[in-house]
C-alpha cells in the first residue's frame, strides 16, 4: 500500500496553509455578533453581513488549523478539536479529541509535513453556528484527495472541528 493510500483516509482536517497556528480564537466583533441572542431577527443585509463574516472566520480558522501541520505544531492542532469531534478514516471512526489526537500524532513526527490541505468552498448556516469546509488535499504539490469538515461555533466563540472525513481522488483512465 502506498504512503498516499495510508494517509488519505486520515487527511480530513481542514484548512489553508497560511494563518496563525495559535489555536482557535474568537474573531473580533463578528464573533461577538454570532454569540448574541437570536431573538431579534436580522435584516437581510445584516444577515448577509453576518454570514459573510462567519465564512471569513471559518476560513481563518482553517488556515490556522492547516498551519499546525505545516509548522509541525501538534499541541496547537489539538486545540482545534471539538470535545465532540468525530474523524472518519477508511472504515474506522475516532470519537473525541483523545482518539483523534492519537491517530494524527504520527503525522507530526517528521520535519516535513506529509500532506497539506486548502478549502475551496465554505458554507455557513444562517444561524452562524455551523459550517462546512471542503477542498483538495495535497501531497508533494499533487492533489491526492478531498476533505470535508464540519465546524461548530462553540460557547467560547471559537470554531472547532466536529466532523471530518476525506476521500481519495478518483483516477479514471480512458
Amino acid at each position: 500500500m502506498t504512503y498516499s493510500k495510508l494517509i488519505l483516509p486520515v487527511v480530513v482536517g481542514a484548512g489553508l496553509i497560511n494563518g496563525c497556528a495559535g489555536g482557535p480564537q474568537a474573531h473580533g466583533p463578528a464573533a461577538r455578533a454570532n454569540s448574541r441572542s437570536q431573538t431579534a431577527p436580522l435584516s437581510p443585509d445584516a444577515a448577509t453581513a453576518a454570514t459573510t463574516a462567519a465564512v471569513k472566520q471559518v476560513i481563518a480558522t482553517e488556515q490556522a488549523f492547516a498551519k499546525t501541520m505545516a509548522s509541525r505544531d501538534f499541541k496547537a492542532f489539538v486545540t482545534f478539536l471539538s470535545p465532540d469531534a468525530v474523524f472518519f478514516s477508511g472504515t474506522t471512526v475516532k470519537h473525541g479529541p483523545a482518539e483523534v489526537a492519537a491517530q494524527w500524532q504520527p503525522y507530526f513526527e517528521g520535519r516535513k509535513a506529509p500532506f497539506s490541505w486548502a478549502p475551496d468552498h465554505v458554507e455557513v448556516l444562517a444561524s452562524g453556528k455551523l459550517a462546512l469546509s471542503t477542498g483538495p488535499v495535497y501531497e508533494e504539490g499533487k492533489i491526492v484527495g478531498r476533505f470535508n469538515s464540519v465546524w461548530r461555533l462553540e460557547a467560547d466563540n471559537s470554531w472547532r472541528v466536529v466532523f471530518d472525513k476525506g476521500e481519495a481522488v478518483c483516477s479514471t483512465k480512458p
